[in-house]
């Protein structure tokens, strides 16, 4: 599946948090804007948003990383093309045609129909 983005979109953290399936990190207060994510201290004293579906909470305020995660934004123009790969709380892990990759929020993309109709005449 593709998208057109809508609007420019730049990255808005210059130093994406980053962890592995397992690791702990510190568990904070989830966004009002896109609830879905968690405010997340890793434990290379790097600070980001992270799905919250993909951590399991423990009691002391922590949580262990489910599956690995990077929250690498991609910075693209309007009337670019992506790929996309997988959905996440209103963003969109994407794919540009140079070979970059990472997450775009779902408002400013339109899906394209790849889907191709044959019509035939009698």
């Amino acid at each position: 599946m593709r998208a057109r983005a809508v609007r420019d979109y730049r990255t808005q953290y210059a130093n994406p948090i980053r962890f592995a399936r397992g690791d702990v990190v510190a568990l904070g207060a989830r966004d009002t804007e896109w609830p879905a994510f968690a405010w997340t201290p890793t434990a290379d004293g790097n600070a980001g948003w992270a799905p919250v579906d993909w951590l399991q909470p423990r009691d002391d305020g922590h949580a262990v990383a489910l599956r690995d995660y990077s929250a690498q934004e991609l910075d693209v123009r309007a009337g670019d093309t992506v790929a996309l790969q997988h959905e996440l709380g209103d963003w969109w892990w994407c794919t540009h045609a140079d070979g970059r990759s990472g997450w775009l929020p779902a408002r400013d993309l339109d899906l394209i129909n790849d889907t191709i109709t044959e019509e035939t005449s009698e």
